[in-house]
């Protein structure tokens, strides 16, 4: 989790690379078979078959890049892809009809930013607490919550000290052994000795360990980087500023790495494939200047949090297509769940001073996605994150566009999610009444299929 001033002091890695080899394939063969045991697909789900053709009907139908609703809507599905999509689709001898009444058909949700790692609860415990096993179980039903909440693809910013589990979890998902959305995984984030995640605090004598990977050099950023894509990390996460202050209506924040050194780091990633809309770049934690400007200066593909952001670095993010992901819901949760009135005014007035610096950059063009942060509030639940980028700033349709769109592209599945076109996934939900109307409808899901599988009616 990327927690600024709230809840959490530093935790402890349960598992770097060593602890990630002791992870043994032994472990790993016991895990996945008590996580399809545990997070199997609900009773009676239908899981796409090949030849399986279905139409989807509803009253209307959300296009997406158009900004507008069809009514009626309907999508013909064979297999795992969309075949059709409009108001009227042909309907084959034999398809399955499923026939979802007053809603309005989506395309699956995007998260840019869960940590399916983390909880509700004392985070600077859990890795500390929780095993590398008990946490990826814990993982897979998180996993589980985001799709059944219509979350269909996901970006997990960080196993928070569990190495690269997250990458076991991914595979799960993608050989049918647990449910859950699509993953894109960066195994743990990496960050300075003394940094934003590490256990400063503690006991030395304790020896407690970073919550990320230990890279003091573009060096040793390029190392780390190696070392976790060889595993099977699908992209980068790095901490670049931290820890956080806002004192009387002014915003600081420490930077961590250098232009050079994320440059460095960003060269690695495009040297194996991490280019402009692969979805195996690097992200950022960066909260404000300079390490904001560092960062786009570097080439970041996503700037996550953005609180701070000055008019060089807006000109350049629209300029370079560099997503800003502000993640509004997990400071309102911290807010409101504040162990004292103190920390929860602290933490008001910085929503405040975000959601001001938001409009700011809507109205400098700069590009939007949208991550909630979930994970230290309930997953399945981040659908809130749309309700409050509508209240700072956005039309419903602008917002619907920054999570599908822009999601996809972060992601690196551009044109083939967050659309209803054929030849796309067959990644579709439903949800009551109209969202560019009233986009709180987002969260109460009510279908979901994700790949043509039928997971939630």
């Amino acid at each position: 989790m990327d927690s600024r001033n709230s809840a959490r002091s530093v935790r402890t890695s349960c598992c770097g690379f060593a602890g990630f080899a002791i992870f043994s394939l032994h472990m790993k063969i016991f895990l996945f078979a008590v996580m399809a045991g545990l997070c199997a697909p609900p009773a009676g789900a239908q899981l796409a078959e090949r030849s399986h053709v279905v139409v989807i009907h509803a009253a209307r139908m959300l296009d997406v890049a158009g900004g507008r609703v069809v009514a009626p809507g309907e999508v013909l599905v064979e297999g795992e892809r969309i075949v059709a999509a409009g108001a009227h689709v042909d309907r084959p001898a034999g398809a399955e009809v499923i026939d979802l009444g007053d809603a309005t058909l989506m395309p699956g949700m995007i998260d840019a930013h869960v940590h399916l790692f983390l909880h509700v609860g004392a985070e600077d415990l859990q890795t500390v607490q929780e095993s590398v096993p008990e946490r990826t179980l814990i993982a897979a039903g998180a996993a589980k919550a985001d799709l059944m909440a219509g979350f269909t693809a996901e970006r997990d910013m960080g196993s928070e000290g569990a190495g690269c589990a997250d990458v076991a979890v991914r595979n799960a998902v993608n050989t049918g052994l647990i449910p859950g959305p699509r993953m894109r995984m960066s195994c743990n984030a990496i960050d300075l000795t003394g940094g934003h995640e590490d256990a400063i605090g503690y006991n030395p004598a304790q020896k407690v360990l970073s919550n990320a990977d230990y890279a003091d050099s573009a060096e040793e950023i390029v190392k780390a980087m190696r070392e976790q894509r060889k595993i099977g990390a699908d992209f980068t996460k790095i901490y670049e500023t931290g820890r956080d202050s806002y004192r009387d209506g002014v915003f600081k924040t420490p930077y961590q790495y250098t232009e050079a050194e994320l440059a460095a780091a960003v060269k690695e990633a495009e040297r194996t494939g991490g280019g402009v809309g692969s979805g195996r770049g690097v992200a950022v934690h960066a909260t404000g200047e300079p390490g904001t400007g560092y960062a786009v200066a570097a080439g970041v593909a996503s700037v996550d949090h953005a609180y701070q952001l000055s008019d060089a670095t807006m000109r350049a993010m629209k300029e370079k297509q560099i997503f800003a992901v502000p993640t509004f819901a997990i400071a309102e949760y911290f807010a409101d769940h504040a162990a004292t009135p103190e920390r929860a005014a602290r933490g008001k007035a910085e929503q405040a001073y975000h959601a001001a610096e938001f409009k700011k950059q809507l109205a400098a063009g700069v590009p939007m996605a949208m991550g909630s942060d979930v994970g230290p509030f309930p997953h399945g639940t981040q659908a809130r994150e749309l309700e409050l980028m509508v209240e700072y700033g956005m039309k419903p349709a602008a917002a619907l566009q920054a999570d599908l769109l822009n999601g996809a592209k972060l992601l690196g599945w551009g044109g083939q999610i967050g659309e209803l076109k054929a030849g796309y996934f067959a990644d579709v939900i439903a949800v009551p009444g109209n969202p560019l109307e009233d986009i709180s409808v987002t969260t109460k899901v009510s279908f979901v299929m994700k790949g043509g599988g039928v997971y939630k009616q």
